[in-house]
């Protein structure tokens, strides 16, 4: 790849659950970065399904063989997570127009925050581009299957904590 020049990026979210649309940027963002940093958000003001510990464990198990991948979590602004690790991009899936729109103006506020950031977006591939994490939740919730959402471990965790609520 001469002539390329090769960054660290970190690839920001909640995770909650890890849904092979999620992979799918990694497993592109892998080939774009000399180093992928997924970083799990820590977001106080939502409860998720899986804690931040969950979340990491359940990337790293499916990403182990990405040898520039690293998992971790932060509780900043993106913008100063990816300044502390030596990131120059932030890496984003888009999967419609919607997504587009609040992902722009989110690239706009970050690079006002810092100009040094580059924001890449990478299409989601068609067939996860209608896939989202919440609507996931909710299918699992009425008893739908889930499976060609999100990978086997990830579905099993999900039936597992379901199983959790529903026993308390």
């Amino acid at each position: 790849m001469e002539g390329m020049l090769m960054s660290v990026a970190v690839y920001p979210g909640t995770f909650d659950p890890l849904t092979k649309g999620h992979l799918d940027v990694i497993e592109r963002g892998a080939k774009i970065f000399e180093k992928l940093i997924v970083t799990v958000g820590i977001n106080t003001s939502k409860t998720p399904m899986f804690s931040t510990q969950e979340r990491i464990s359940m990337i790293q198990k499916h990403v182990h063989h990405l040898r520039n991948v690293e998992v971790s979590c932060f509780s900043s602004l993106v913008v100063d997570y990816a300044k502390k690790v030596g990131a120059t991009a932030i890496l984003r899936g888009i999967r419609t127009f919607s997504d587009f729109e609040y992902e722009f103006q989110m690239a706009l506020m970050n690079r006002n925050m810092a100009k040094e950031l580059e924001t890449v977006f990478v299409m989601t591939s068609m067939e996860y581009s209608f896939i989202s994490s919440r609507l996931i939740k909710e299918i699992l919730s009425l008893g739908g299957d889930i499976s060609q959402f999100v990978p086997p471990l990830v579905e099993e965790a999900m039936r597992a904590k379901i199983g959790e609520i529903a026993g308390q």
